[in-house]
């Protein structure tokens, strides 16, 4: 369906961390963005971080960057606002979207500010909850601190849900908004299950085929999964099959702890991903951190029967079309999984609500929308006063020190 907005007065820079090549729902999100708007005669250029799978492309500024230690897979590049600045200044940038909040995030940020251009956000990863999830709960106010400080720079701070954005709303963010996310549904639909595919991945024998599709890392929840699946292969050993698609740091533990029998694939794109979804019957969604969760909406698209960890931004994007389990529960995902199993009927109703979801979900849609708002930005824009120049790097106290100030403030 053609737009009906136009991207004609638009000069879009993009400031990320994680592009593709990259495999992560920021990186496809962001190739989205760019065709969206370009699709609406929109110029963009992108400021990213080099990859060694990356090729010469047209409107794409790499900086040099190195990848973290402890996860290759992700890649920094320190903040170089003058050379950004020169580069927008020279392109004739009207509006600058920083999507992410450290390396060329930040370059992006001062350098938008330095030349008066308009400046947007966007929040894709809580931040705040991996830090809780790594148990470093000192830190969380810092990092509400830090967000508030580099959010607050822009006119606006595109939110993935509803949920999301009441949350970041009642931390202090202004400006916020909601940009969600649509499907393919010409990539994702229930037209290319196989059953050539299904046997190859151990479904034969009607066995019911569960499925995952991500980033394989422990904040993922796939301790949970997999606890949840040895439970099913110890009460039904004959009754499941189980399938991985995607690589990360978790991968030889993930291996190690499946159920016998179970097949990893690696990383899977475009068709053979596709294929992937259609041809599994139920997809387990156990991340309790995910803003959004693309993946969600692509399995319903498929034709899948969706479990996921009942979380605020995970109930939104589902929308009714889904079943949620209690966050960090295996035995109730067992329980969940084999009560489908047992009840055919339950899995159509269930993934036909999904499957009208997803059809709702359009990108031309969303990108409508999101082009319309930037155009509205851009019309009424005028900078927040500049504020402090660096970072806010609250103090985080030790728990000894805050046992002193308590027992000082108590006298």
């Amino acid at each position: 369906m053609p737009s009906s907005v136009s991207a004609e007065s638009l000069r879009l820079a993009v400031f990320t961390d994680t592009a593709l090549p990259q495999l992560n729902g920021v990186s496809h999100t962001l190739d989205r963005l760019l065709h969206g708007v370009r699709a609406r005669g929109g110029a963009v250029r992108l400021f990213t971080t080099t990859d060694p799978d990356s090729a010469d492309e047209a409107d794409v500024v790499r900086y040099a960057s190195v990848p973290f230690p402890t996860y290759p897979q992700v890649r920094f590049a320190a903040p170089r606002a003058r050379t950004a600045a020169a580069e927008l200044r020279r392109w004739g940038a009207t509006l600058v979207h920083v999507a992410t909040p450290f390396g060329l995030g930040v370059a992006g940020r001062r350098a938008a500010r330095a030349l008066g251009v308009p400046l947007v956000t966007s929040y894709h990863t809580s931040l705040h909850t991996y830090a809780t999830y790594c148990r470093l709960h000192a830190f969380t106010e810092a990092g509400w601190a830090y967000l508030r400080w580099f959010h607050n720079g822009g006119l606006r701070t595109y939110c993935p849900t509803h949920a999301v954005e009441r949350e970041l709303s009642g931390r202090g963010l202004r400006g916020t908004a909601v940009w969600g996310r649509g499907v393919d549904v010409q990539r994702f639909n229930p037209g290319r299950r196989s059953d050539e595919l299904r046997t190859r991945l151990g479904a034969g024998h009607g066995r019911l085929l569960v499925a995952y599709v991500g980033r394989l890392a422990s904040e993922k929840g796939l301790d949970v999964a997999l606890a949840a699946m040895r439970r099913l292969h110890a009460a039904a050993p004959d009754r499941f099959a189980f399938a991985f698609a995607g690589d990360g740091p978790y991968s030889d533990r993930c291996r190690r702890l499946a159920p016998p029998g179970s097949v990893f694939t690696g990383q899977l794109v475009g068709d053979a991903l596709g294929a992937f979804y259609a041809s599994a019957d139920v997809f387990v969604f156990p991340s309790a951190i995910d803003t959004f969760g693309n993946v969600l909406l692509e399995a319903m698209a498929s034709g899948l029967t969706v479990v996921a960890a009942d979380t605020g931004p995970t109930r939104e994007v589902l929308a009714g079309g889904g079943i949620t389990f209690p966050v960090g529960d295996d035995g109730a995902l067992a329980a969940a999984l084999l009560a489908l199993a047992a009840d055919p009927a339950r899995r159509r109703a269930v993934a036909a609500a999904g499957l009208a979801v997803a059809h709702r979900r359009t990108w031309s849609r969303v990108f409508d929308e999101l082009v319309a708002d930037y155009l509205v930005v851009h019309a009424g824009s005028r900078l927040p006063a500049p504020g402090p120049r660096r970072a806010p790097v609250p103090r985080v106290e030790s728990r000894e020190s805050r046992a002193r100030n308590r027992t000082v403030s108590s006298r």
